[in-house]
C-alpha cells in the first residue's frame, strides 16, 4: 500500500532512515538496496529508561500526548551517535494514534467507492474530517447469501495535529520525512512474505498490537494497554527493588525459573495472562468480522517483550498453534559483524526494519 495519509510524493532514494518512536524506545535502520535483497547500512536504539521507575515517563501516551522537545533530542542523539549521511526518512505512527475500523461494501468502482468512504466516515471517526488524514485498504471479500460480492474496508484515520507534530520533530532533527505509515503496515511488510494465516502479537513497552495477517496482508488491527513493563513494574512492587532492577531479572531468568527463581515467573504469569486474554479477545472479534477468514496457522511475537525467556512456548501452550520469535532481519543483507547481536535485535527492531523496507518494497 502506498503511504496511507497521502502527504508525501513516492521518491525512490539511495538509502533511507526507518524511524519506529516508541512510547520509550527509538528505534532507527539505515537501508540501501543490496545485491538481491535490501541491505542494512547501520542501526540505532536509545530506549529512556526513565520509565522504568516512573510509569508517568514515556515518549508518547495513548491519549495522543507526544513530547516533542524528548523525542527530538533523543533522535538527534540516535542520528549522531550513527554518523549516517542520509536524512531521508520513513515513520511509524503508534496504533493508538490512529483510528481504525472494519467497513462492509458492495463492490463498486474506486470513484463510488471513494464517494461512500468520505460519507461512511463521518459516523464512525470520532473528529471531523477536515482534522484527520483519512485513507482506506481493502482487507477482503465475501459472498452475502444473495450471491452478491462484498468487500471489507479498512478504514485509517490519524489526526492532522498529529501529523504535523511528527513533520516539526523530524525537521528539527534535521531530517526529511518522506512518509508517515501506521506500525501495522510496517509488521505487515515484514511478516506477509506468504499466505500463511497469522496473528502477530508485537509486546512493546506500553501497549500490545495484535495483527491479523491474511494471504500476507493486513486484516486487522487492535491495540492492548497491557504490555511488558506492567511485568516490570510489578515485578519491582512484589520483590521490593528498584524497577532497574526487576527488569535486569526479567531479562536474565524470564518464566523459566525453577526453585528458588520460581518466584519470578508466579509473579509475572498473571500479567503475561493478561496479554494473552487481550489475544483471545482479538481472536474472537477477527472471527466475528471475518466469518470466511482462513483459521490461524502461525503465531509470530516481536517487540521487547518477545525476547522474554520462555514466552514462546508458554504461548504455544495457551493457543495450540506454532509460535515463533521475529525473524525480522530475514529479508534483508547485512554487515557479518552485527550476526551475533541479530537473535535478540530481531524481535526489536521489526517496525523499523518494514519502515526501511517500504520504498524497496
Amino acid at each position: 500500500m502506498e503511504n496511507p495519509f497521502n502527504l508525501f510524493k513516492r521518491t525512490v532514494f539511495p538509502s533511507s532512515l526507518g524511524v519506529d518512536i516508541g512510547t520509550t524506545s527509538i528505534k532507527v535502520v539505515e537501508v540501501k538496496q543490496g545485491d538481491k535483497r535490501p541491505f542494512v547500512v547501520n542501526y540505532g536504539l536509545l530506549e529512556s529508561s526513565g520509565y522504568l521507575a516512573r510509569a508517568n515517563q514515556a515518549l508518547q501516551t495513548s491519549n495522543l500526548k507526544i513530547f516533542e522537545s524528548d523525542v527530538t533530542e533523543l533522535l538527534k542523539t540516535v542520528i549522531r551517535e550513527m554518523g549516517t549521511a542520509t536524512k531521508d526518512a520513513v515513520a511509524s505512527i503508534a496504533p493508538f494514534s490512529a483510528f481504525m475500523t472494519v467497513l462492509d461494501f458492495p463492490n463498486m468502482s474506486q470513484q463510488e467507492m471513494e464517494k461512500a468512504i468520505q460519507y461512511q466516515a463521518k459516523q464512525y471517526v470520532p473528529i471531523p474530517l477536515s482534522e484527520v488524514a483519512l485513507d482506506w485498504l481493502k482487507v477482503g471479500e465475501s459472498q452475502d447469501d444473495e450471491g452478491f460480492m462484498r468487500q471489507k474496508i479498512l478504514l485509517i484515520s490519524v489526526p492532522l495535529e498529529q501529523i504535523k507534530k511528527y513533520q516539526r520533530m523530524f525537521a528539527a532533527a534535521g531530517l526529511s520525512l518522506r512518509a508517515l505509515e501506521i506500525e501495522s503496515l510496517s509488521l505487515a511488510r515484514i511478516f506477509g512474505g506468504d499466505p500463511t494465516s497469522t496473528i502477530v502479537v508485537d509486546i512493546g513497552s506500553r501497549s500490545t498490537n495484535i495483527i491479523f495477517l491474511e494471504n500476507g496482508r493486513l486484516a486487522w488491527n487492535v491495540q492492548s494497554d497491557f504490555a511488558a513493563a506492567t511485568l516490570t513494574q510489578n515485578l519491582a512492587e512484589s520483590l521490593g527493588i528498584n524497577a532497574l532492577r526487576a527488569e535486569e531479572l526479567k531479562k536474565e531468568r524470564g518464566i523459566l525459573g525453577t526453585g528458588p527463581n520460581r518466584e519470578l515467573s508466579t509473579i509475572m504469569i498473571p500479567f503475561l495472562d493478561a496479554i494473552i486474554n487481550e489475544v483471545k479477545k482479538a481472536q474472537f472479534g477477527y472471527k466475528a468480522q471475518f466469518p470466511s477468514a482462513k483459521k490461524t496457522e502461525r503465531m509470530i511475537i516481536t517487540g521487547g517483550g518477545a525476547n522474554l525467556l520462555g514466552i514462546g512456548p508458554y504461548f504455544e501452550r495457551e493457543f495450540a498453534l506454532p509460535v515463533v520469535r521475529a525473524n525480522s532481519f530475514a529479508g534483508f543483507e547485512h554487515d557479518p559483524a552485527i550476526e551475533p547481536l541479530i537473535p535478540e535485535l530481531n524481535p526489536v527492531m521489526s517496525v523499523a526494519l518494514g519502515l526501511g523496507m517500504k520504498q524497496f518494497a
